[in-house]
């Protein structure tokens, strides 16, 4: 059996570093990994690096053409909502045009494409939401998204979409952080934190995430499916938890309403999805926001 050729964008992001880690020793699959600029992965074997920029269409080309994948998954975006809001081309171009090369050159070769998407496509009223809820973005991210998944569903190739919420994760040379160890670090070092409840979110390990979209990939399963944590939780919530696992002081940790943060982009109040589906066909099922943290703090105490 020929192994299953799969193309991955975005691996120096998270989500990318975690597909190549999770599939390099897979014998059955050559693997290869795009991003923009050097490879910043921490190992090199088990798969072969091309530099792909996907808001260049010659670039996308010419890999796709040289590579000829049997599935592209699609782990590359501009993620950061409140950018999004002040560098709108710079948005469109990365989350809408490159996908619209991507599709364009899926279908040259036949490729099948799992597109990764947002809670953020919802305007947070009627959260959890099923496969089939109808989007309504608030901000310029959300709608940048949701031109993307329409871009991807009107295209004449095999496609699924991988809606997620709210990941968490370490990796590698990574820019951001994320709640948890934001809160495990400000908390070290005796800070108070004001943390928000009236937001509710199914916040997502970066390994699960991963493993969703391989299923999709896997067999190439068609259509969207929420791919998300378990668990839908106020970012309060999140971080009270997280102070329990690491014994640190829940004094520390002040109730807020997101009135009293300005940020430049409006967020949905109220999401989280419903992932019956991604059970019942891939076989999906996520680790509890508990089990995610042990996880997250296995990784941090190796680094150290």
């Amino acid at each position: 059996m020929t192994p299953k050729k799969i193309l991955i964008t975005g691996t120096n992001g998270l989500l990318g570093q975690k597909l190549i880690t999770l599939l390099h020793q897979n014998p059955d699959i050559q693997l290869i990994a795009t991003a923009r600029g050097a490879n910043r992965l921490p190992f090199t074997d088990g798969y072969e690096y091309h530099e792909m920029d996907i808001t260049d269409p010659a670039q996308v080309a010419i890999v796709m053409e040289t590579v000829r994948p049997d599935a592209v998954i699609h782990a590359a975006a501009m993620t950061n909502v409140d950018q999004c809001e002040f560098e709108k081309e710079l948005c469109w171009k990365m989350n809408v045009l490159a996908v619209e090369y991507l599709v364009e050159a899926c279908e040259k070769h036949d490729t099948f494409l799992c597109h990764v998407s947002t809670d953020f496509i919802f305007d947070g009223v009627n959260g959890p939401y099923p496969e089939e809820a109808q989007p309504s973005p608030l901000s310029f991210y959300g709608w940048s998204k949701y031109a993307a998944e329409e871009v991807v569903k009107r295209s004449n190739i095999r496609w699924a979409i991988a809606r997620t919420v709210l990941v968490y994760g370490i990796a590698a040379d990574m820019s951001r952080s994320n709640i948890i160890l934001w809160v495990k670090k400000s908390l070290e070092e005796g800070k108070t934190i004001k943390v928000v409840t009236d937001q509710f979110r199914s916040p997502t390990l970066a390994e699960d995430l991963a493993m969703g979209c391989w299923l999709i990939a896997k067999q190439e399963a068609l259509g969207i499916f929420n791919i998300s944590g378990k668990e839908v939780m106020t970012p309060y919530e999140m971080a009270m938890a997280t102070a329990e696992y690491f014994n640190l002081d829940k004094s520390l940790i002040t109730e807020a309403d997101s009135s009293t943060f300005t940020q430049p982009a409006k967020r949905p109040p109220r999401t989280g999805f419903i992932l019956d589906k991604a059970r019942n066909v891939l076989g999906y099922e996520p680790h509890s926001f508990t089990e995610g943290i042990a996880i997250l703090a296995e990784q941090v105490a190796e680094r150290v």
